[in-house]
């Protein structure tokens, strides 16, 4: 069901929708307010401050958006786990200056998407001789995992580290990792090696490695493949320990897709209720990317709350947070609407 949760009154506009087996809750106040209370999430979608003054509580410049976000990528990174993927939104000089904040907090960089939004984002109203640039049409969204790491002995290793690690700790030949997953020398070449070529064991492999190493490694050492000493990572314990993807086909990234405009752009008579609103299509494609039915998307900077709509087309639960009371009630508005716009 759709949930609201506000902090401020806005009201008695509000409606709920029987959503069934998953649930959007929509939140009225500053996002750092509520983290604490929100679930760990599979997907996080961030689409704050871009530095450009484009409403009451963004930036004038770029140069202070790490220290505005760092508080939330705080929180993020606290309530993450290695199977979530964070979708940055911003410009690429924004992304640019976060971007090391992200990485200290453990944000692992996977890809940066471009949003081509077509000249029909200038419409010929852009003057370069006087901005003596070429007019831009884009933004950015970035793919972020959470890297998994493993403790032993209070140093931290990272997953390509800790398995071999582990094998090592057997007694075991590093050559016999193909015997136990019954291939020629693809397990030696990928999930063993030492350099850049490495690959993350797929889970019906993993298991093969974890059963041969307990079965043939030294005694003293058992169990391996563990992270509480007692028993080894099981096959679904495994396959959480990597963010979800899926890639649909014909799909780069570079999305070619215009500004929202039409039914689906938010109106108050002429004016735009929101000047950046994202189109509903990008927003399925990167929830779809990253996640499945039932798993949990967070929206911290909810607007008119457009994740949290491709969420509840998609079979999605969302938590989604918007800090001005207009636009909260605009976005409320719409996700009570039959239609999903």
């Amino acid at each position: 069901m759709l949930q609201l949760h506000t902090i401020v009154s806005i009201g008695n506009s509000m409606k709920t929708v029987d959503l069934s087996t998953f649930e959007i809750t929509l939140f009225c106040g500053d996002a750092l307010s509520f983290y604490k209370s929100w679930d760990s999430p599979v997907v996080i979608i961030s689409d704050g401050p871009y530095g450009v003054g484009g409403y009451p509580g963004d930036p004038h410049a770029h140069h202070n958006l790490a220290d505005w976000y760092e508080p939330h990528i705080a929180a993020w990174s606290d309530k993450a786990t290695p199977l979530t993927t964070l979708w940055f939104w911003n410009t690429e000089v924004g992304w640019a200056t976060v971007h090391p904040t992200l990485e200290k907090y453990g944000w692992e960089y996977r890809e940066c998407n471009i949003w081509n939004k077509g000249m029909a984002h200038v419409a010929g109203n852009s003057n370069t001789k006087v901005i003596r640039k070429f007019p831009v049409v884009t933004e950015v969204c970035v793919h972020y995992v959470k890297k998994a790491s493993f403790n032993v002995a209070n140093e931290e290793m990272s997953m390509k580290d800790w398995l071999r690690y582990e094998w090592l700790r057997t007694g075991i030949p590093l050559s016999k990792t193909n015997v136990a997953c019954g291939v020629k020398n693809a397990a030696t070449r990928k999930y063993f090696t030492k350099d850049h070529l490495w690959y993350y064991p797929p889970a019906e492999a993993f298991v093969k490695l974890v059963a041969y190493a307990n079965e043939h490694g030294a005694s003293f050492g058992k169990p391996y493949f563990s992270v509480d000493g007692k028993e080894p990572l099981t096959e679904s314990q495994w396959e959480k320990m990597r963010a979800k993807f899926y890639c649909p086909i014909g799909v780069t990234n570079v999305w070619d897709v215009p500004p929202v405009h039409g039914q689906e752009r938010l109106k108050n008579g002429s004016k735009s209720l929101h000047l950046n609103q994202k189109p509903l299509r990008l927003m399925e494609l990167i929830i779809s990317a990253s996640s499945d039915e039932g798993d949990l998307v967070w929206e911290p900077f909810g607007g008119l709350f457009t994740g949290a709509l491709a969420s509840r087309n998609l079979k999605r639960s969302c938590v989604a947070s918007e800090i001005s009371v207009q636009v909260y009630t605009s976005g409320v508005k719409r996700l009570s609407q039959p239609k999903l716009l």
